[in-house]
């Protein structure tokens, strides 16, 4: 299959990637943190470099919000361009307990009410889990860092704007962190493919509180997911 929406190079992309939702949170890290980068993909405003940090290798792409839009570059980036070890660094809803406005959760499994990993499965579930030593590595990071940092699991939510009634905080009953939207698609496609991948949020928002964070600040200040994620 031909690779329609990254238009870069086989080499071009690193082995590791970090995969924002927001192409500008790519350029962002790209431009904060990385040395020698070089921009390979522009399509639809989907933003990716490539750089070094700490003399390694490292890409960033932007993926779009939900998983039908970063189910196509996850794919694009396994299956064309080798990627090997892939990690979301994004931003999620707080709903668990103790959880707070921009602590940073790690998550180590996906719920999901969507239907995409549903219908790999003919109807059945099928519960999708990060890479273990990316997790554990990731957590001792943050600790070490100072972070106020959660493990456990996410809900990765088709809707944004849910005027269904649903009670979200049903999730959180049974220990449910924070709702985004990618990370069980991501998870499904690196097991699938024998790839190591972790998703890392921070919590934007909190769903509990009404407390929120400014789209800038979701952009350029969330710095400490990003520094235990290049870590990685």
């Amino acid at each position: 299959m031909s690779h329609f929406h990254i238009e870069a190079n086989k080499g071009d992309i690193a082995e590791f990637v970090l995969l924002p939702g927001d192409p500008l949170r790519a350029k962002f890290i790209a431009e904060t943190y990385l040395e020698d980068v070089k921009q390979y993909n522009t399509v639809r405003g989907m933003l990716g470099f490539t750089g070094t940090y700490k003399g390694k290798r490292v890409s960033v792409q932007g993926t779009g919000m939900g998983m039908p839009s970063a189910g196509i570059y996850i794919h694009e980036l396994i299956h064309e361009y080798g990627c090997k070890k892939l990690v979301r660094v994004g931003s999620c809803g707080g709903i668990g307990r103790n959880v707070k406005l921009r602590d940073v959760i790690i998550g180590i499994s996906a719920c999901t009410n969507s239907k995409m990993v549903e219908r790999r499965f003919f109807g059945h579930t099928y519960a999708p889990t990060a890479c273990f030593e990316l997790a554990y590595n990731a957590y001792n990071k943050a600790k070490e860092m100072g972070v106020n940092v959660h493990v456990g699991p996410l809900l990765s939510s088709d809707m944004f704007y849910d005027d269904t009634g649903e009670d979200i905080m049903r999730w959180a009953e049974y220990g449910v962190l924070g709702v985004e939207m990618e990370a069980a698609e991501l998870l499904t496609q690196a097991k699938k493919n024998d790839v190591q991948a972790l998703c890392i949020c921070t919590v934007s928002d909190m769903i509990t509180t009404g407390e929120v964070t400014t789209s800038q600040e979701r952009q350029e200040t969330f710095t400490q997911m990003m520094e235990i994620a290049l870590e990685l």
